[in-house]
């Protein structure tokens, strides 16, 4: 059975570019790799898009598979002879998971990240989360909150380095500086953390007593985080820089802080505007009248009409919340509720049927 065309096996067009060629073996070499891809003909798919790759990334392979096909890189005339192995995958490519031995690095190297850039990468402090709670009032002006927290920061003893007075550091004889390993079973290898040196790539013959060689020690701390004006319910908040410390040098963590906003009683916010209900009599609703409106910081004035009806909404522009980041107030909604007495007075129950007899004649 011939072997497929390689630009199809890799998913490209002919006049793909190297970074497109690198980037479509990624994806394939990532899905099918024996390591992660345990389903049948995983491993025949993934020696194809390496026998693809091999050629295709070839400045003099690919000009010849070009012009001849696969007779001008496997055994015709000027043909370079092309050949992958499962057991020779690791070799051809400079052990892709494991970061290579020469200078140049592997494909793995430049494409995933390996060695010691690996190992710094997973030296970043780890990111923590918080929460905080504030009110709408607190909404309007903006509010400051101090956490305390419990987080690794650098350790006060050896001042980050993890060593004792006399210790030193040394490149690790498990892992030869690079901080990751290559963990083979039969033709398959993985790269892990190197477990003599916890991935850092160096190791110190006279521990830290206070941070056993960490570097970190847990310490409680309290950190100002200033909460803007405008903010919206469930907002994350990033603070950069205030996670947990990284070791060996590396860049501390973030923080996260997700905000939670108390309902305030007599109010519901929708978006920057407010919604409040407000009480009235039957008299003030059938002749008008003004009333007290509460607001978030005080009160506001307000005329009710003569007439108005339960349901009856009014707006008081500018006294809902500002614009996250700047911008005008949006507006506080009263929503009129008319109370209907329930217990009244032999007095009050004449009156009331004396107009209501004005008004079956009135409407006759």
């Amino acid at each position: 059975m011939s072997p497929r065309d390689y630009y199809e096996v890799l998913g490209i067009k002919r006049n793909a570019s190297e970074a497109e060629i690198k980037s479509a073996y990624r994806k394939l070499a990532l899905k099918f790799h024996p390591d992660r891809n345990k389903e049948n003909g995983a491993a025949d798919k993934f020696k194809e898009a390496s026998e693809a790759y091999s050629v295709l990334s070839d400045n003099e392979k690919r000009p010849r598979y070009d012009q001849f096909g696969h007779a001008g890189v496997g055994g015709g005339p000027g043909g370079g002879g092309v050949h992958v192995d499962l057991n020779d995958i690791f070799s051809q490519f400079g052990d892709m998971f494991a970061g290579g031995g020469g200078g140049g690095g592997s494909i793995f190297d430049t494409m995933f990240g390996g060695g010691a850039q690996r190992s710094q990468r997973n030296n970043t402090g780890r990111s923590m989360r918080a929460s905080v709670d504030v009110s709408l009032t607190e909404v309007l002006h903006g509010v400051t909150r101090t956490l305390s927290m419990r987080r690794k920061e650098s350790c006060s003893s050896c001042k980050g380095s993890g060593a004792a007075p006399g210790g030193t550091e040394e490149e690790c004889a498990g892992c030869h500086g690079r901080g990751s390993v290559v963990h083979r079973q039969g033709f398959f290898a993985s790269q892990i953390e190197c477990p003599r040196c916890n991935g850092r790539g160096q190791t110190i013959t006279k521990p830290c007593g206070t941070c056993r060689g960490s570097g970190l020690e847990s310490k409680r701390t309290e950190i100002e985080i200033g909460i803007p004006a405008g903010i919206d319910d469930g907002s994350q908040m990033r603070v950069t820089g205030e996670g947990e410390a990284g070791s060996n040098g590396a860049p501390s963590g973030d923080l996260y802080v997700e905000v939670n906003i108390r309902q305030q009683d007599g109010f519901i916010r929708q978006g920057r505007d407010l919604y409040t209900e407000v009480d009235i009599t039957w008299p003030q609703a059938v002749l008008g009248d003004k009333i007290t409106v509460a607001t978030l910081e005080s009160e506001a004035r307000m005329t009710v009409p003569a007439g108005t009806a339960t349901g009856k909404v009014f707006r008081i522009s500018g006294q809902g919340l500002p614009k996250l980041h700047g911008g005008n107030r949006g507006h506080l909604h009263v929503r009129i509720k008319v109370i209907v007495p329930k217990n009244l007075s032999r007095d009050e129950k004449n009156l009331v049927k004396d107009l209501h007899k004005i008004y079956k004649k009135k409407n006759k």
